[in-house]
């Protein structure tokens, strides 16, 4: 699949998403190496902080929509309570008539939160895709692994070797594709920044090894300094995970390396503790659904999401300590923007008169009612006058077709003696016995038959 390569992502949306959001990242990440600060760490933040202002508009709306369901779920009980245990046609439509009265009275859409859903998760995968893979979009981080790679590809078993690194399990499909195998110089290059990308600092001390390519300790070297440069956030290298962090540095404490310190190790422990702290409090700020309404169905949704907001940021912190430290700066930000965000909106909410603006939305229900039913008016008389043509039209046909049943009858009773009546009386071919009721020959057979019986 090419869509975990360096040449980014290339899901449908997903792609175009993480491409545009790609491009205000390497804006940020420019401005920072023209001032002198080209600092990966900072341009998450700086990231982070762009992408939910951009988002804003649509949290605003989705936290409205959240506040007034809160509002419109107990007459949806009520509704659902006073058709329960009814199972017939009238009592369901009615039911659900009543239940979208409602949502027009509130102006929300039944399926508003599924819609805002929709629209946010494209937007999520790509921001998650483009601070994954930050070579993939920022081109200034992805020349720090030149000449290194090309380096590697031209020394013999050297690419075979990044490939049994644990940090290039992840695209071990992409050397067996048809690309790769073929030599394609960006394919294989894009590979192997990839796996670099996610290589510890231990992985790139094993590459430039006595025993394995001592050659390349240069140009390793290198581009760890580099790399070094772009990932130190406040005296940690955010390209490594918290848990290498830690455990290194306790090695070197225990064996008495120099410039080792327990500080390290407390700030690796910070981003998982600040994942953990900073989404909790964002939960805590959200519009919570209460238990306890008396609704099953809604009781148990509740419970479930109480459930999940306990287990996420738990689930997050241990995220935390197997991913880049980078990662884990991207959503402890995320979460502060957001956290903050949510304190603004919810002061606002609180200023707000929910009870106007239901009132509002009565009136433009009632207004879009009245609309609806004037085009619907139209349409009718539109309806009524194609239905007055049409039984002109037919009108029009039934005369003509009693006109030729009349001039026929005429000029088989004008024939007498005729080859016709003489055929017709005895009994032949001019007769049609099996003819329709309704067609002309029927009504020409009922003219000859009585002329016969006349001349008899």
């Amino acid at each position: 699949m090419n869509g975990i390569i360096l040449t980014q992502n290339s899901f449908p949306i997903i792609g175009q998403v993480a491409w545009l959001l790609g491009k205000i990242m390497e804006g940020i990440f420019a401005v920072l190496d023209a001032i002198g600060i080209p600092n990966i760490g900072l341009a998450i933040i700086l990231f982070t902080i762009i992408v939910n202002l951009l988002m804003l508009p649509l949290t605003v709306k989705q936290q409205k929509f959240a506040k007034l369901s809160a509002k419109m779920n107990p007459e949806i009980q009520a509704i659902q309570a006073k058709y329960k245990g009814k199972k017939d046609n009238d009592s369901m439509m009615a039911q659900n008539q009543e239940i979208q009265n409602l949502y027009a009275k509130y102006g929300v859409s039944p399926t508003g939160s599924c819609m805002y859903l929709l629209i946010q998760m494209p937007i999520l995968f790509a921001l998650y895709r483009v601070i994954d893979s930050m070579p993939a979009y920022v081109g200034k981080i992805k020349n720090a692994f030149f000449p290194l790679v090309d380096k590697i590809i031209s020394l013999g078993g050297a690419p075979e070797f990044i490939q049994s690194l644990t940090s290039s399990a992840r695209y071990a499909n992409q050397f067996t594709n048809a690309s790769y195998l073929a030599g394609d110089t960006t394919y294989v290059q894009n590979t192997l920044i990839d796996c670099l990308n996610k290589a510890s600092t231990a992985d790139f001390a094993s590459i430039a090894a006595a025993e394995n390519f001592p050659s390349l300790a240069t140009d390793v070297a290198n581009t760890m300094n580099q790399l070094e440069i772009y990932n130190n956030f406040l005296g940690l290298n955010i390209g490594n995970s918290p848990w290498y962090i830690i455990s290194n540095e306790f090695d070197m404490i225990r064996e008495g390396v120099a410039g080792a310190s327990w500080l390290v190790i407390i700030g690796a422990l910070v981003i998982p503790v600040l994942s953990v702290l900073t989404q909790w409090i964002n939960i805590k700020l959200m519009p919570q659904q209460n238990s306890g309404s008396g609704n099953e169905q809604a009781d148990s949704m509740a419970q479930s999401m109480k459930t999940m907001n306990m287990i996420m940021p738990l689930f997050s912190a241990y995220l935390c300590f197997s991913f880049p430290s980078g990662m884990g700066l991207y959503w402890v930000a995320g979460s502060v923007v957001r956290s903050i965000q949510q304190v603004i909106i919810n002061k606002r909410f609180d200023k707000m008169d929910f009870e106007d603006i239901i009132k509002k939305n009565v009136a433009q229900s009632e207004k879009k009612t009245a609309k609806n039913a004037k085009r619907m008016e139209k349409i009718k008389e539109q309806q009524e006058k194609i239905n007055a043509y049409a039984n002109m039209n037919t009108k029009n046909l039934e005369n003509m077709q009693k006109k030729d049943i009349s001039r026929k009858a005429k000029l088989y009773t004008n024939t007498e003696g005729s080859d016709l009546d003489v055929e017709s009386s005895s009994g032949n071919s001019n007769y049609q016995e099996d003819a329709d009721p309704t067609s002309i020959m029927a009504k020409v057979n009922l003219v000859n038959k009585y002329n016969n019986k006349n001349r008899k």
